[in-house]
């Protein structure tokens, strides 16, 4: 089942205290930016954030699967209703993503 256009914005709506964020097709599923910066995916309605030791410090609960078969495990972010828990697992991905670079 691939990610339906309605989730796809809601998730970008929740995400969008922690900056630019878009969603940009991708074989049938989508891929999460902030500020340029691909972040995560969103497969089968669900929202997959890459992992930083920065990201694991901040989650509630670290939930680890891959977005579809044959990918490496990412974090599944189940609850998607607090936005600013959500800002700051964004942001702190983002700094652990650039730390990378």
């Amino acid at each position: 089942m691939a990610t339906n256009q309605e989730f796809a914005d809601y998730v970008c709506d929740q995400l969008s205290q922690a900056g630019f964020i878009t969603a940009k097709k991708m074989f049938g599923e989508y891929g999460i930016y902030c500020d340029g910066i691909i972040i995560g995916l969103l497969c089968d309605n669900q929202f997959f954030l890459k992992k930083t030791d920065e990201g694991r410090k901040v989650l509630k609960e670290i939930v680890e699967a891959p977005a579809y078969n044959g990918a490496k495990p990412t974090f599944l972010i189940e609850s998607l209703e607090d936005r600013e828990y959500l800002e700051t697992i964004v942001s702190a991905t983002l700094k652990g993503l650039a730390a990378k670079r």
